[in-house]
């Protein structure tokens, strides 16, 4: 794995090999063992590599394509972060073609990937990837983001020049880049806890979408979709037979994870998807499998249980890690590494989990994909349940009277009332809709009591909800499941899981693998129809009904704890005078576009236990940690 930073200067200069040597150290943490730069009138590179496949120097880069003499030699000069699981197959047909590598890694098959099928041959990588090639001929930057979003690339223009890297934090490295908070932005941040895909927190700097290559020369700037998951034809397969299929998927796609020339791992949190993966990986490797899992003291979010339950029948060299130190004293490093606010407070056992494999071992593969592509987050059973209601209820009842029922019931505060709120006021509206308010973390009612006047006068003309209703309607489906399915693979799972993912793997320097995010995999979910997905309540049905032979029923049938962390509990014991004395006494972000006496006024509420306000509290803290640090 690696970091990836660079820059056009068709008609502005960015900078130099110094700048670039500086964009270079900002995400050093993605690549210590080597980095290098290349820089000429029109384009600069530059590369931090973390060594997976071929450790010697010829995998080193910006590389050149001196792949095939007689066509076109050095034509071609790329920097890659990522990996690219079929690349020995790839690399035996280009042979085939006539060309000569002089190196065993990856990073050179895909330039001669491109050298030979230029923006066409992203269709034939598999792997997670984003990637940057310069053209010399043509005078060119082609710059590619993997189907999925498991690597990030970001990218500053005013023009027609661009500045691009892995990180934020690269880009902000070059002289005279502003940096002025996007207000659509924050407003999306406290509605999702992250900011969605192409927006970034800053004004100018975008995020490449998932799928999406992108074309810099003097002409412009174009770019392009190239890949989407499809929902349109559905399986008519029995259970049994899409369960075999999937296996062998699921098995092919792991063992094209396990190559590697470093010590490999896997996250095990005892949940049927990181079991599962961790099942595959014993039944292909003639090695005990290292695992790692972390737990907390809290018996409510801590799985060390379960997830020794594996190690155990599996035999894997296992380590565990239960959170005890104070965790106050190492947020403000962990935040640091996020270059816009990001409030998923799982981010926190991720990079625990991800610093303790790297003691063990330098790459790790997970089980991240699984909830999305099979269903199995609570919310997807319970927005299908809120759909069903829909039909049996006129809408003229949904759209007039529910509204009024959801004003009483919001003046009063007992478990009952707070779900038969959230049940009828979701009720009340569209399925699309319907399923934003299950994605929000921040009602309207909270934004609007919280944000200043100003920030909501500015704002006035834009709703977060267009975002993920948006996606809904883009898929090319009318199964109501599918369709939300579809815009968590297009909003959450590349702008908060895969985000929170890479952040902290990278932050100690370490390489995630996740098979179930491969895109065959992703493909074939997608054609698996929704009854198979959600059996008579039963979430990730046929992935369960898929692996039941390699797993016990107390892994396969528990219920889903998630990777997350004591926070209510935090914010009254743990971190409760660290938040308070960023809130509400040094604050010098949320000040700017919150009233802070509404916000102490939950405090209160949360501290006297009368209301769990711990989600908002996080993401106020969560921004302005991340304001002290980037903005200041």
């Amino acid at each position: 794995m690696c970091g990836i930073a660079g820059f056009t200067q068709f008609f502005k200069t960015y900078g130099d090999e110094a700048t670039l040597t500086k964009m270079g150290a900002a995400i050093r943490h993605r690549g210590p063992d080597a980095s290098g730069v290349y820089l000429n009138d029109s384009v600069g590179l530059c590369h931090q590599r973390l060594s997976i496949i071929d450790l010697s120097s010829s995998g080193n880069q910006p590389m050149t394509c001196q792949a095939l003499a007689q066509k076109e030699n050095n034509r071609y000069t790329i920097v890659f972060n990522g990996e690219v699981y079929n690349f020995p197959m790839l690399r035996k047909q280009l042979q085939q073609k006539g060309y000569h590598f002089n190196s065993t890694s990856d990073t050179e098959v895909v330039l001669a990937m491109y050298q030979e099928y230029g923006k066409d041959c992203l269709s034939q990588l598999n792997g997670m990837f984003a990637l940057a090639i310069w053209d010399h001929a043509r005078q060119e930057l082609f710059l590619a983001r993997d189907r999925i979003g498991k690597k990030p690339l970001y990218y500053y223009t005013m023009g027609q020049d661009i500045v691009f890297a892995s990180e934020i934090k690269a880009i902000l490295e070059v002289n005279d880049i502003p940096r002025d908070i996007r207000l659509d932005a924050l407003y999306d941040y406290f509605t999702y806890q992250y900011v969605p895909d192409p927006k970034t927190i800053f004004n100018n700097i975008y995020k490449l979408k998932p799928g999406y290559w992108m074309l810099v020369s003097q002409e412009g700037i174009q770019k392009q979709q190239y890949w989407d998951v499809s929902f349109a034809e559905q399986s008519s397969q029995s259970k049994q037979a899409i369960s075999e299929q999937l296996v062998d998927l699921l098995e092919q796609s792991t063992q094209s994870r396990m190559v590697s020339d470093v010590p490999l791992g896997a996250f095990l949190s005892g949940g049927v998807d990181s079991s599962a993966v961790v099942a595959l990986m014993a039944k292909n490797s003639h090695t005990p499998v290292t695992t790692c899992s972390i737990g907390f003291d809290s018996k409510q979010f801590d799985e060390v249980q379960y997830a020794k339950v594996i190690a155990d029948q599996f035999s894997t060299q296992h380590y565990e890690l239960t959170v005890k130190e104070n965790v106050a004293s190492h947020i403000e490093d962990i935040v640091a590494y996020f270059d816009e606010p990001f409030a998923d407070p799982s981010l926190i056992p991720t990079y625990y989990v991800s610093k303790l494999a790297r003691e063990k071992v330098t790459v790790a593969i997970a089980g991240d994909g699984g909830d999305e592509s099979f269903a199995g987050y609570e919310k997807y059973s319970v927005d299908q349940f809120e759909n069903k209601l829909r039909g049996v209820f006129p809408s003229i009842i949904r759209s007039g009277v529910f509204p009024s029922l959801t004003k009483l019931l919001a003046s009063h505060n007992n478990v009952f009332s707070r779900k038969a709120y959230s049940l009828l006021n979701t009720l009340s509206h569209a399925p699309d809709y319907g399923f934003f308010l299950s994605n929000s973390f921040c009602s309207d009612k909270l934004w609007h009591q919280l944000a200043s006047e100003t920030l909501k006068n500015s704002l006035q003309d834009y709703h977060p909800s267009d975002i993920t209703t948006n996606y809904y309607h883009q898929a090319d489906t009318d199964d109501h499941l599918a369709k939300i399915l579809y815009s968590d693979m297009k909003t959450y799972l590349p702008g908060d899981i895969l985000v929170k993912v890479d952040r902290m793997s990278m932050a100690n320097s370490l390489e995630v693998r996740a098979p179930i995010l491969d895109y065959k995999v992703m493909e074939y979910a997608a054609s698996i129809p929704s009854a198979m997905k959600i059996h008579q309540g039963e979430k990730k049905y046929i992935l369960k009904e898929s692996v039941k032979s390699m797993l016990p029923d107390d892994i396969l049938y528990r219920k889903k704890m998630g990777f997350s962390v004591p926070l209510a509990d935090w914010f009254r014991d743990e971190i409760k005078v660290f938040a308070e004395q960023k809130l509400f006494h040094n604050t010098i972000g949320l000040v700017n576009y919150l009233n802070m006496q509404e916000l102490h006024t939950l405090w209160d509420a949360h501290q006297a236990g009368i209301q769990d306000h711990a989600t908002i509290l996080w993401t106020c803290l969560m921004f302005e940690l991340w304001f002290e640090h980037y903005m200041q």
